[in-house]
């Protein structure tokens, strides 16, 4: 069945005007709509939903911990991502999936993928293929099924690509990077299984903006990304606007929480996780109304 979806499938603007000559098993624009149709937002050309930028700016505040305070009650339970070196862990990741898919190397396979590639005008697939269809707000999540050796999706000069591409987007591999070192002074946020000093091999290109699995999430074209120094949160876009909902509320009840404590007067459990006292209660309801107020006050969404 995960063949079925990917297998030499791109997307219709990457291949047209004749992506069905182009593909074995396409997954089309159409098929991207219709497995995003909960999206509320607007979409690129391709059919990859748009989570707003203002929206990208917000979750730049969030915490995995403030993803996960909803996430489950929407019955998303396997969104997170972790076991990841991080390569800036003090800067938080935030951006639109753009998934990518490879597969260990078979050349039957890959070879009729390349002659379909070809007839739809591209010369050869490759990591490159890839990379060239970035836009600004991307984080450039691959399947590369934790390869190692010959797993490295870019190099240093790839990674800056990738950083002008994406605007600092993101990256996060199931795989491995290369030139570590030189890759550590640029300023974008980077979560990957392995440095290796191997080039790209043994691999082929399966998929561009189709389902991809990280670890044990299933990731979404579209789906915002949301990396922290833990680990990473893949949040369905129907789901966005609840989770940075519910962030500004947490970010409030925590504000005030330490007020108190500030206070001196209370024991933990007098104020933390909520007030006992009735009096206490009411002052944190009319708190966290007027903070709210505040903070949602001067945002256009």
């Amino acid at each position: 069945m995960k063949i079925a979806f990917v297998l030499g499938t791109f997307t219709a603007a990457l291949l047209a005007p004749h992506p069905a000559a182009a593909q074995l098993f396409p997954f089309t624009k159409q098929d991207l709509l219709d497995y995003t149709a909960q999206n509320p937002f607007e979409r690129f050309p391709d059919g990859r939903p748009k989570v707003p930028d203002s929206m990208l700016e917000r979750a730049r505040e969030m915490s995995s911990e403030e993803v996960w305070a909803v996430l489950p009650g929407k019955k998303f339970e396997n969104q997170y991502a972790d076991g990841f070196q991080v390569l800036h862990p003090g800067k938080t990741m935030v951006g639109r999936a753009f998934t990518v898919q490879f597969m260990p190397f078979r050349p039957d396979v890959d070879g009729v993928a390349q002659e379909k590639a070809k007839a739809g005008g591209l010369p050869r697939l490759r990591n490159q293929t890839a990379l060239d269809m970035l836009q600004p707000g991307d984080v450039l999540v691959v399947d590369l099924f934790g390869k190692k050796v010959n797993g490295t999706i870019v190099g240093d000069n790839l990674f800056y690509y990738t950083m002008k591409a994406t605007h600092a987007g993101g990256l996060v591999v199931d795989g491995s990077i290369r030139d570590l070192d030189g890759i550590s002074g640029m300023d974008m946020p980077a979560y990957f299984r392995h440095a290796d000093p191997t080039p790209i091999g043994q691999v082929m290109l399966t998929g561009i903006n189709v389902p991809v699995r990280i670890g044990e999430v299933t990731v979404m074209p579209g789906d915002l990304v949301v990396g922290d120094r833990e680990g990473i949160y893949f949040i369905p876009p129907q789901a966005v606007k609840d989770v940075l909902d519910r962030a500004d509320e947490i970010h409030i009840h925590d504000e005030w929480t330490r007020k108190k404590f500030d206070e001196g007067r209370y024991k933990s459990s007098e104020i933390y996780p909520t007030p006992a006292d009735p009096a206490l209660k009411k002052e944190y309801q009319e708190y966290l109304k007027k903070r709210l107020e505040e903070v949602r006050g001067g945002r256009k969404e």
